[in-house]
């Protein structure tokens, strides 16, 4: 009687958890998007098609947000009749870990049923975490299965890394989209009838930008609210995706027009020395569902090619805007950007960098590969000296002010003008210090 209740109480549970959670997949054949792993020619293929002989490896899925990582660790454990426990490494502690391992070990010993883990964004544990993780599965006790929206080069121990797989999930496109969509509305959505209009389908694929489970929590919200309307009026539009999820989520098509319009007048906002509008255009790409780590980087690369030496510190800021942007992501992230594109705007500017990079690749294509003067080759060897490599090398610390003025460009270039620096903000002080340089070299020259 009391599994009885228990299966009634789990079928009602899954009746109304979440779209996404029930157009999970139960079989790779339905498993949308991630071709290179799981078409016929995937690298997982012939594990999910329980192979003889294809054994499940430590891997690690690396992938954006609703690409199908936790999914395919299922898909993996129940082709493979692996017993399946998760982790997450943001609220699983150490005794977690301990009780977990002790079931696998009990479960081993006892049916001989080997154990999948999978933790989800196990980028978040810490290396004690992964190392108490890799010992149980050097031991043979668990196969282990991380996700990560992170780069794991950067963000998993590389001790548990060498030992792992990486398996690369990419954003899931229109066509893989179009069809979790048909496949909801057929079977999924509890209001039925519905049907999408061609703009309310690209707006809901605009919306999801890849993310399967974003579409799906957007179709559902969509699908609710047509639910009063009789059978004939149940049309998902875009006006009706708006009211579901917020009109400002939808006018910015990421891979349109729009995209690089406000991408635009973000960069010549801050060029411009505007921080209202540099903030404004920020935030309307983020609103609009932009990722946060290609807006940081427009505005890094502009710390760079429009302020410079002018301000060495914008792209010490900016490259720590990076580093927090990427640890705590939105929305509090966009306080960072706001500080950034506020800062940028009002730094003098200098786009000296920009202009010597184009001077230096102009004389490079127009002279060639030029040799390097013998005086600053490096000579590590006996012969390389005697072939008077690094001879009459001035080391210029040796020197009055750790500067000893010779010309250093390749006799053909010789005088060559690179950067030109400007009387802007600190760089004025470059642009004097060059100045003075120059004019002890031409001194030297004529004496």
């Amino acid at each position: 009687m009391a599994d009885m209740f228990k299966q009634r109480a789990k079928k009602l549970a899954a009746a109304q958890a979440p779209l996404a959670e029930r157009m999970r997949p139960n079989a790779p054949e339905n498993y949308l998007g991630q071709e290179h792993l799981t078409g016929p020619e995937g690298a997982l293929r012939a594990v999910l098609d329980g192979v003889q002989g294809a054994t499940v490896r430590n891997m690690i899925l690396w992938g954006p947000p609703g690409t199908g990582k936790t999914t395919l660790a299922r898909l993996i454990a129940e082709h493979s009749n692996m017993a399946f426990e998760t982790l997450s490494a943001t609220s699983s502690g150490v005794k977690d870990v301990r009780e977990l391992l002790e079931r696998a070990r009990m479960r081993l010993g006892g049916d001989a049923k080997p154990t999948l883990v999978f933790i989800d964004e196990i980028h978040r544990f810490n290396k004690a975490q992964q190392d108490s993780l890799l010992q149980a599965s050097e031991d043979g006790l668990i196969t282990l299965i991380g996700a990560t929206t992170e780069n794991p080069s950067f963000e998993v121990n590389a001790a548990l890394l060498s030992r792992c797989r990486v398996h690369v999930l990419k954003p899931l496109d229109e066509a893989a989209l179009n069809a979790l969509t048909d496949r909801a509305l057929a079977n999924g959505v509890h209001v039925k009838d519905v049907r999408a209009d061609d703009e309310g389908r690209k707006a809901l694929m605009r919306y999801a930008g890849g993310d399967a489970r974003r579409l799906l929590s957007a179709l559902e919200s969509a699908c609710d609210l047509l639910a009063p309307e009789p059978k004939d009026k149940r049309i998902l539009t875009s006006q009706v995706l708006e009211r579901a999820v917020g009109a400002r989520m939808l006018r910015y098509d990421r891979a349109g027009d729009e995209h690089y319009d406000l991408a635009s007048a973000m960069i010549k906002s801050v060029r411009g020395s505007d921080p209202h509008a540099a903030i404004y255009y920020a935030l309307r790409m983020l609103a609009g569902g932009e990722d946060a780590k290609f807006v940081v980087r427009r505005l890094a690369i502009l710390a760079s090619e429009d302020i410079g030496n002018a301000d060495p510190g914008a792209l010490n800021l900016a490259a720590s805007a990076i580093q927090v942007v990427n640890f705590i992501g939105l929305p509090e992230a966009e306080y960072t950007i706001c500080q950034l594109a506020a800062y940028l705007a009002l730094a003098p500017k200098s786009n000296s960098a920009a202009v010597a990079r184009v001077a230096a690749h102009k004389v490079i294509r127009e002279t060639g590969e030029l040799p390097v003067p013998m005086n600053i080759r490096n000579a590590p060897t006996k012969m390389m000296k005697e072939m008077g490599m690094g001879k009459d090398y001035h080391y210029a610390h040796n020197y009055e002010g750790g500067f000893y003025p010779e010309a250093l460009l390749p006799e053909q270039i010789k005088g060559a003008r690179i950067y030109e620096p400007t009387d802007h903000g600190f760089e004025a002080r470059l642009a004097k210090r060059l100045a003075e340089l120059e004019q002890m070299i031409k001194d030297q020259s004529a004496s």
